[in-house]
């Protein structure tokens, strides 16, 4: 890891934030004044199709700690994290949203327990506010399954709002993988964490970047990054189809070695055919999927394309 900057770094991931970025940076300033001596914010443009560059262009004149990148094209919110953390010079490095959704006046209770020795110190989610029904429940479910499939503890109920220590940050910037979930990468570290429970407000301006396309995108990463399970879940299908299609011929033949006759012989052959023809398109879907990342690793291409910088980065303490 490079020099040491400043004392604190503040990741933020931009896509579509105009109408937040002048409020969260005010907010930011005024937490961040009064907690360290040092700081930077670091904005990374995602490829955003509104004036959110232009916005952290002028703040970047009017503020020597505000830095930007912006990407070349829209790469993604977890590559945005993978940059920012590439590029940030901090002792410590807070990530969070840009949509004011994660509250930076979190932030000194974050840095306190990692004073306390936590290498990684996540924010907890007790309370989701202007969210549907729908979504509290869809990323409850979520957050249980990936729990329980992964070899990886990744705590319940917690976003990417985070502060990393400067280990955590060195080996996290070690991982080259391009289908990313930076909150299983972090815990995967293994690094000493613990979580600080927050209410979680609801959007200010603009809309979700999260919509069902993306949340359901960043489950399957989630669940094929850390987990063979899918895999061997198309071992399981093929096995109780397998007993089925026994048992079922064990019936038939007893029922007809008592002479009786079995009803439904065609339909019974169908309904096993067809259930058989769908656990095997299971099955090739799944290590297609599988395969497709492996693909995506072997190319080799870069995680993403910097297009533009504003800012200079502050010289090294």
């Amino acid at each position: 890891m490079g020099a040491v900057s400043v004392e604190l770094s503040v990741v933020l991931p931009v896509f579509n934030e105009e109408g937040n970025l002048p409020e969260l940076h005010r907010r930011l300033t005024a937490t961040l004044g009064e907690l360290v001596g040092s700081y930077e914010i670091l904005f990374v443009d995602d490829g955003s199709r509104d004036r959110s560059w232009a916005i952290i262009g002028e703040l970047a004149q009017r503020d020597r700690r505000v830095r930007g990148l912006r990407f070349s094209r829209n790469f993604g919110h977890q590559m945005a994290f993978a940059a920012g953390l590439e590029h940030a010079g901090g002792e410590a490095v807070v990530i969070m949203d840009a949509d004011l959704q994660d509250p930076p006046e979190l932030i000194p209770q974050l840095l306190a327990r990692h004073r306390e020795g936590f290498e990684v110190v996540y924010a907890v989610r007790a309370h989701r506010e202007g969210e549907t029904l729908f979504k509290r429940l869809s990323a409850r479910l979520f957050y249980r399954l990936l729990h329980r499939l992964t070899q990886v503890d990744i705590p319940l109920d917690t976003g990417d709002f985070r502060l990393m220590g400067r280990r955590a940050v060195a080996a996290f910037r070690r991982l080259p993988e391009r289908h990313r979930f930076t909150r299983g990468l972090v815990a995967w570290l293994g690094f000493p964490a613990t979580g600080v429970p927050f209410e979680r407000p609801a959007r200010s301006a603009g809309e979700t970047n999260y919509p069902l396309r993306k949340m359901v995108r960043l489950a399957v990463d989630a669940i094929t990054s850390f987990s063979h399970v899918p895999l061997q879940l198309a071992t399981w299908l093929g096995g109780a189809v397998a007993a089925v299609s026994c048992g079922w011929f064990v019936v038939r033949l007893v029922a007809a070695a008592l002479g009786g006759a079995w009803p439904g012989w065609l339909e019974a052959a169908l309904a096993a055919l067809f259930l058989l023809a769908g656990v095997q398109l299971v099955a090739v879907g799944l290590l297609g999927a599988y395969l497709g990342r492996v693909f995506d690793e072997v190319k080799g291409r870069p995680l993403y394309i910097v297009q533009e910088t504003v800012g200079e980065p502050p010289d090294p303490c």
